[in-house]
């Protein structure tokens, strides 16, 4: 009887095997208890990725999925520069997010006028990113047709409104600087507040970031919207009742 013909290991798999069987008999001891378990290797990497945890640290405004298609409700975030003395505000760049927090559009947009003050430590706008940038009516064009009929989310939507040159109906926007429950006897709160607050989001620590503004706008929006729309619709009724016995006088 022929003996069957033994097919050769490719060397890789014979070096793995053999480091497996190390491991094998390393590990043959028993142990009384977790804290006496060695790592695996796996355990290792893990071990190493906590003691930098600040670099490895979950950031909850990331997206769970990665669907980037338009939904019934967007935020928009935009960074500014310094035009005309420096004191007058254009867009420099425009950010917006779908329901999820996956990007739909992010653009730097090249102002009309002069840059006097690319306001850096701030906006993180620098002069490269302006050379190759959509021109204003380009992008003020695609915001405006992404918006259209959609819920706007955002913080202080006026300010990113009025640098587009753009207007929304009052009855989409949803602003997270204006929704009652976070307001404070102050006033308004900044986004980055809310973000620490209620997602346990740091942002805003150096640079803005126009993405991570809109997807924590977007998140707080999302975590409130059940009470949000309720109270909307209840403001547009009382409205419309208002409006009825005026006419009715």
């Amino acid at each position: 009887m022929k003996k069957p013909k033994q097919t050769q290991m490719n060397p890789n798999w014979v070096q793995l095997q053999q480091k497996l069987k190390l491991n094998g008999s390393k590990a043959s001891r028993t142990y009384d208890s977790e804290d006496d378990t060695p790592n695996s290797i796996l355990g290792k990497r893990k071990e190493r990725l906590n003691d930098d945890s600040d670099d490895c640290e979950i950031n909850p405004l990331d997206p769970v999925n990665d669907d980037a298609s338009l939904t019934d409700a967007v935020a928009m975030d935009c960074e500014m520069v310094g035009v005309g003395q420096g004191n007058k505000s254009a867009l420099a760049r425009v950010s917006l997010v779908n329901k999820w927090g996956n990007v739909i559009y992010d653009e730097f947009v090249r102002p009309m006028e002069r840059v006097v003050d690319y306001r850096t430590k701030i906006s993180g706008i620098r002069p490269q990113d302006l050379r190759k940038a959509k021109d204003f009516c380009t992008a003020q064009k695609k915001v405006a047709e992404l918006i259209h009929g959609r819920i706007l989310v955002g913080h202080a939507l006026s300010n990113d409104l009025k640098a587009l040159l753009l207007s929304h109906p009052k009855k989409d926007i949803r602003d997270t600087s204006e929704y009652p429950p976070f307001l404070r006897s102050s006033g308004r709160v900044a986004l980055r507040h809310l973000a620490s607050e209620h997602l346990g989001a740091k942002i805003q620590t150096g640079e803005h970031c126009p993405v991570d503004d809109a997807r924590a706008a977007m998140m707080l929006y999302q975590r409130n919207r059940k009470e949000w729309e309720k109270s909307v619709k209840g403001n547009f009724r009382k409205q419309k009742k208002r409006k009825k016995n005026k006419e009715a006088k």
